[in-house]
């Protein structure tokens, strides 16, 4: 089994469907997590996650989070030290609203199976990313 280390990288690994880049961090068979970063005045496109559950953290930058599931919608402030869940199904967008990027850490559970995971849906702000 051992242990995995893994450094953030400078440049991303892979930009999301959802347009944001990401770095990869460590990974396990039960979850993986990454950090998601939009640059300053990026409004990410609106998608749905078909088999994995996401729990954020914003780690640096400001700007908002539109979620809808089953009839409840609502849009949250994202700043330093909020935690937020996305559940499977969910829609969701997000954007960076401040001056610096808006950073974000993502554990994915089961770990992210990859670009196709995501699918777009329609979303309240202009996509830019």
């Amino acid at each position: 089994m051992g242990f995995d280390i893994r450094r953030s990288s400078a440049e991303p690994d892979v930009i999301a469907p959802d347009g944001s880049e990401v770095r990869l961090l460590c990974a396990s068979a039960r979850g993986s997590m990454a950090l998601f970063t939009l640059r300053p005045g990026v409004v990410a496109r609106a998608v749905t996650h078909r088999t994995v559950d996401e729990i954020w953290y914003v780690v640096a930058g400001a700007g908002r989070i539109w979620r809808r599931l089953e009839g409840e919608e609502a849009v949250t402030a994202l700043t330093d030290g909020v935690s937020l869940t996305i559940p499977t199904g969910t829609s969701f967008q997000f954007r960076c609203d401040s001056a610096e990027p808006l950073s974000v850490i993502g554990v994915t559970m089961p770990p992210w199976p990859g670009q196709q995971e995501a699918a777009f849906v329609d979303g309240p702000w202009s996509p830019t990313a």
